[in-house]
This record gives structure tokens, sequence and C-alpha cells, in this order.
């Protein structure tokens, strides 16, 4: 990808700040075509009592509410960890034109691992799809923060 930047720092950080609030370490950022970072967001589900307060779902609401559409077809999506299914959803109906996510989740993911909702002939859209990026720091977070809840 020539001139590639990647935001997964950012959502990184988010991930970071999650995890210090007793949050699962769960990051997300949206990102416009031109490089702006639209909206910003952390795992808030035990601080909002609500276990659809995902990253990707409240990075989502926040982007569409900034731009004024339900809509997000030239936007890029980074988050931590391999989406769940209800999130990939979600990307779906979001149009995210690119998912970059770090660590792989074969216990919950819904995009290379379990429902695949991408690759479901029911799903009316599939971005492009990256892995991998940030992959050691997010597996190192989320490995960190349940060993101490052990």
């Amino acid at each position: 990808m020539a001139g590639f930047t990647s935001y997964m720092h950012l959502a990184l950080e988010e991930a970071r700040l999650a995890g210090a609030r007793g949050e699962v370490p769960v990051g997300a950022v949206v990102v416009s075509a031109a490089g702006e970072v639209v909206a910003q967001a952390g795992n808030r589900c035990r601080e909002l009592s609500d276990p659809t307060a995902h990253a990707e779902m409240l990075v989502l609401r926040k982007a569409c509410e900034t731009i004024h559409s339900e809509r997000l077809i030239s936007y890029s999506l980074y988050v931590t960890l391999e989406p769940c299914a209800m999130c990939a959803g979600a990307i779906a109906a979001a149009r995210i034109a690119r998912l970059y996510y770090a660590a792989g989740d074969p216990k919950s993911g819904g995009v290379a691992h379990g429902a695949r909702v991408f690759d479901h002939p029911q799903s009316h859209h599939r971005p492009e799809i990256y892995d991998g990026i940030g992959a050691q720091e997010a597996e190192a977070l989320l490995r960190d923060f349940f060993a101490a809840k052990r």
C-alpha cells in the first residue's frame, strides 16, 4: 500500500484507556479517506451497562453523527481486536470501506473466525480487510488485562 498511514496507534491508546477504566481493552478509530480522524472510542460496556457498547459500535455511532450520515462509504475503521459478529454486522451496515484490525479473536471473532459475517450471502457489504497491524501490542493488552482478573 503506497503512502499507507496506520492509525492503529490511536486505537491502541483507546484500548489502554478502556483497560484503565476496567473495560476489556479494545479501542477503535474511524478515519476519512483524507486521513482525518473522525471518531475514537474504547469499550464502555460496564460503564454504560450496555452489552452493545463495544468500541466499534461506539465509534461508528460517533462517526455517523459527526458526518451526519448513516453510511461511512469511503472511511476506514481501525480496531485492536477482530470484530465480533454484532460489530461486523454494524460495519457492513455502515458500508465501511476498509477494516484494519490488530489481534485475531478465535473465541468471539466474526470476521476471520466464527460467524465470518462478511462471507455470508446475506451480508450486503464486505470491506477490504487487513489484519495483524499492531497485533502483538493488542494481544499483550488483552493478555495482561485478563491475567490481572484471574
